[in-house]
């Protein structure tokens, strides 16, 4: 703690004036949070935050989360102050083309930044799969005496996290676990971009937390710095989650802007900048002022971090020598190292002509896996008999068994997609989160942020076309899987058959540097015979040569994705039959296809062959990129209809005799 009253205002000043200088500076950003929250953020950071600014990775450190991204330069503020490697000039830099600090907080960009937030509602949600993860990896390695797994999840939150349906969700999840790491700061200033909460948002936000189950805490004054360490001090040892609304005043000490809608996202404009800095006793020049005792202080908090992690690395190895097989493993999962021979439990597929829906497939590989990698945990969103997501012989995790490897997240996207993320992000287990191909809409902005950010997030979406039958519309995925293929780096795989179904869970394994989403059938789907068709491996490289048909080159291509395969099959046998000379594509995954070098581009598509055919059970864009201008796409361009499969499919030209009769319309 400073050592005198004076010193602690003069630290909280400088988070609130160093962040507003950097705001006015790029003309562009958010001073109402920073200024208002500033006493919050250097209570936590100051009084309870274990952290070391020289080891931003340290398993051990407390996770903070500014759910309210829009305020980011509070966060880099509080960076650059304690010692990460975020420099003055970079808080100067603040928007700027180039600039680690970004006008909302982005994952792998900045020392520091825990998750990518700014999307309102989603750092709420990233915190609760931490809160999971630190109790299950708690669960399973803490031994009496040796509790190496220790730390809390923390985050400012604000009136926009509150109201999104997300953090909703998310909220009532994590009060049934009962995550009492989790402690979140509710900005409460009473103020959204529109105009006073009460136009919008008049519910008792407590009340709607206590019925969650969380632990419940008001703090009259936001500034109150000692309130505030009290309730942190109270929510650390309740077992349950703890939310603590502080009433504070958005833009702090603004002369006309305080408590206005105004100070939200304008930057105040140097005369107000200048009055704020009159009514809180702070100079007007130079900007970026940081008084030296102040900048000693917040360093040596940086300090007393690197202690605390010299401290946990001692009782790691004292740890270690008691429990040698616990250390080791404990010490893989979190240098995200996967296990020596893990894909040796691989299954392979025998071919059968009635073969496996690939859900079903996508199950027996998971479960094998599971065997091998003990930190690959999941679950549905309600769906885990439909989805073949449940780990056999692992318990649900829930209160009263942490060490669980299934989640029933409930029926409750949104909140799956955000806790997964965090759980990917957080370190120490491989995530995965399930539901219908059709149900991927509720998870976007989840699914795009674990793209943007670099997430190893595992997507297990079943149920990927009209195949699923009867359910009819509102269940079939028409525009799914080229909505998903439009978000960049995300890789879609839809593989053909079971075999397909363990190369691409493989792949989504072994990427760790982005998210992997599976498509997967409820009808079966035949196993091919691997002895006559190219190995399922080609699938790494996104599409692959299943076999030329026929006695000379290739005339014309066949190309699909899933259950489609095996009709392009069937229609190039008939056609070879018959004298053409057919090429045969499985195309599982654009993305990775894309990222191939030309020469194998070229390889499998032929490029002197203008003669093209895709065809797959969703809408056409895209394909042309593949098929050419030249070639024909087979799609569907409307919503789907409630039947049985097989007459839903014929009904919708999705038949070997449609893929033969446009195939010879383009000979």
């Amino acid at each position: 703690m400073p050592n005198s009253k004076n010193l602690q205002e003069r630290a909280i000043n400088t988070l609130r004036f160093l962040s507003v200088d950097a705001v006015q500076k790029a003309n562009s950003g958010h001073p109402g949070l920073p200024m208002g929250t500033a006493a919050m953020a250097y209570t936590l950071w100051t009084r309870h935050l274990r952290f070391n600014p020289r080891d931003p990775d340290w398993p051990e450190r407390d996770r903070f989360i500014l759910s309210g991204g829009h305020g980011s330069m509070l966060l880099y503020s509080l960076l650059y102050l304690t010692g990460y490697d975020v420099s003055l000039e970079e808080i100067k830099n603040f928007r700027q083309w180039g600039s680690i600090t970004p006008g909302h907080p982005e994952y792998g960009l900045t020392p520091g930044v825990e998750v990518t937030t700014g999307p309102l509602g989603q750092g709420f949600g990233n915190g609760v799969g931490m809160a999971i993860t630190t109790e299950h990896l708690a669960a399973e390695f803490n031994r009496p005496g040796y509790e190496v797994i220790n730390h809390y999840i923390y985050a400012i939150v604000t009136d926009g996290d509150l109201m999104e349906g997300v953090a909703s969700e998310a909220a009532s999840i994590a009060g049934h676990l009962q995550l009492g790491r989790l402690i979140y700061l509710y900005d409460d200033n009473h103020i959204s971009i529109d105009g006073s909460t009460n136009i919008a948002f008049t519910e008792d936000r407590m009340a709607r937390f206590k019925a969650y189950g969380w632990h419940v805490q008001t703090v009259l004054d936001g500034n109150d710095v000692d309130a505030i360490d009290r309730a942190i001090q109270a929510a650390k040892v309740d077992s349950r989650p703890s939310i603590i609304a502080a009433r504070t005043h958005i833009g702090y000490g603004l002369p006309t802007r305080q408590d206005t809608p105004k100070a939200h996202g304008d930057p105040p404009g140097v005369e107000e900048l200048d009055g704020a800095k009159r009514n809180l006793g702070w100079p007007l020049s130079p900007r970026f002022y940081v008084p030296e005792d102040v900048l000693e202080f917040y360093r040596q908090v940086g300090v007393r971090g690197e202690l605390a992690e010299k401290d946990w690395r001692i009782r790691l190895d004292t740890y270690r020598e008691a429990y040698p097989d616990l250390g080791v493993e404990l010490v893989r999962r979190y240098s995200r190292k996967l296990p020596d021979n893990w894909e040796s439990g691989l299954p392979v597929f025998t071919s059968d002509e009635k073969g496996l829906a690939t859900r079903a497939a996508s199950g027996k590989v998971l479960n094998a896996l599971a065997e091998s990698i003990p930190e690959l945990i999941g679950g549905s969103a309600d769906l885990a008999p439909s989805n073949k997501t449940w780990i056999d012989g692992s318990p649900s995790f829930q209160p009263d068994s942490y060490q669980g490897r299934n989640f029933n997240f409930g029926v409750r996207e949104h909140a799956m997609g955000a806790v997964v993320n965090g759980m990917a992000v957080h370190g120490g287990v491989i995530p995965y989160g399930g539901t219908f191909l059709v149900f991927s809409d509720y998870m976007r902005p989840a699914i795009r942020l674990s793209a943007l950010s670099g997430y190893p997030s595992i997507w297990v979406f079943t149920h990927d076309s009209i195949g699923l039958g009867e359910d009819g519309p509102t269940h079939q995925p028409i525009e799914q899987l080229t909505a998903l293929r439009t978000i960049p780096k995300l890789v879609v795989i839809r593989p053909a058959d079971a075999n397909e179904v363990s190369e691409a869970w493989r792949l989504a394994i072994s990427r760790r540097d982005g998210p992997t989403a599976l498509a997967l059938t409820r009808q079966n789907l035949p196993t091919l015979d691997r002895e006559v068709f190219s190995s399922a491996s080609g699938l790494q490289r996104g599409a692959y040569v299943l076999a030329d048909l026929g006695d000379g080159r290739p005339e014309i291509i066949l190309m699909a994705s899933g259950s489609e395969v095996s009709l392009i099959i069937e229609a190039g046998k008939r056609m070879a039959a018959e004298g053409m000379n057919v090429r045969l594509i499985s195309f599982p995954s654009w993305e990775l296809f894309a990222s191939q070098d030309q020469e194998y581009k070229d390889s499998v598509l032929l490029p002197n062959i203008q003669a093209r055919l895709s065809i797959e059970a969703g809408i056409s864009q895209g394909w042309d990129r593949w098929v050419g201008d030249r070639g024909t796409i087979i799609s569907i361009e409307r919503y789907g209809a409630s039947a049985p499969y097989e007459i839903v499919y014929e009904k919708f030209g999705l038949s070997v005799e449609n893929v033969i009769d446009n195939a010879k319309g383009i000979l």
